[in-house]
């Protein structure tokens, strides 16, 4: 989930849309890592007590409250479980977006380094125009100047 980049430009420090993201991303993933410790504490705390209160005893009373446990048990794994699988999804949607904004970065430069090459297309164009030009009066006054265009005129 590293967000950090080379698109800052200059010694800024800690300052910036870039360090906001990456201060985002660093306590999104805390969450997530908390959010996992968390899911996978509780399938196997649960587990455990289900395997624990598994064990065959001789009251019936006592039976069916060990099956009522272990239901309330297996809820919590589903839970938790469920918990854990909602959690890939959304790794999977940040990394998808992730990629996503990491192509619209990488097009936005593109775009500025085009916008880059058009300018100094147009500034070459320009310049180019301008050379014609004088090349251009500097051949006519020569035609307007030669004695052959006035011989040609009588």
């Amino acid at each position: 989930m590293n967000k950090g980049g080379g698109s800052g430009g200059g010694s800024g420090g800690g300052s910036g849309p870039t360090a906001a993201a990456a201060a985002a991303a660093l306590q999104k993933q805390k969450a997530l890592l908390q959010r996992v410790e968390t899911d996978i504490t509780s399938v196997v705390d649960n587990f455990t007590q289900i395997v624990y209160v598994s064990r065959v005893s001789d009251p019936p009373v006592k039976n069916s409250q060990e099956t009522y446990m272990m239901e309330m048990r297996a809820s919590r794994m589903v839970q938790a479980a469920d918990s854990l699988l909602k959690l890939v999804s959304e790794l999977k949607q940040t990394a998808i977006f992730s990629g996503f904004a990491s192509l619209n970065d990488h097009v936005e430069q593109r775009i500025e380094e085009f916008d880059q090459e058009a300018e100094k297309t147009n500034r070459l164009l320009a310049r180019i125009a301008d050379d014609a030009s004088a090349n251009l009066k500097e051949l006519e006054s020569h035609y307007y100047s030669s004695a052959q265009r006035l011989t040609l005129d009588i």
